[in-house]
């Protein structure tokens, strides 16, 4: 079984396609990957934080340590681009189940069942 991006989806930005950041080196929103199995119906959300290097400086400070899990670093927004890195990282999440497959497609986004249990 392999992942499929379905969509992206962000709460925090309209138009993905057309949106332009108001300073190119400087900005970070959340983007929801919509992420199934390949060919088949459902999927499932997974977080990334879409961000510049300044803007990680800005929002954390230049003397912290930031682990880079579920983030997404780029110099300027290009939607894109940022398509194409997410349908690339996908192509090496595969599986015997769907579990399998969503726990390699985590280290790319916070799964919406990251840490799930009955």
């Amino acid at each position: 079984m392999n992942a499929e991006l379905k969509r992206l989806h962000s709460p925090d930005i309209y138009d993905l396609e057309n949106y332009q950041p108001e300073d190119q080196g400087m900005f970070g929103f959340l983007l929801q990957a919509i992420v199934g199995p390949e060919g088949k119906d459902g999927e499932e959300s997974f977080e990334i934080e879409v961000c510049t290097p300044r803007w990680l400086e800005e929002t954390y400070g230049i003397d912290k340590v930031v682990m880079g899990r579920h983030h997404l670093i780029v110099r300027e927004y290009n939607y894109q681009r940022i398509v194409v890195a997410i349908k690339d990282f996908l192509q090496d999440c595969s599986g015997e189940n769907w579990n399998e497959v969503a726990e390699k497609v985590s280290r790319l986004g916070r799964w919406e069942f990251e840490d799930y249990t009955e």
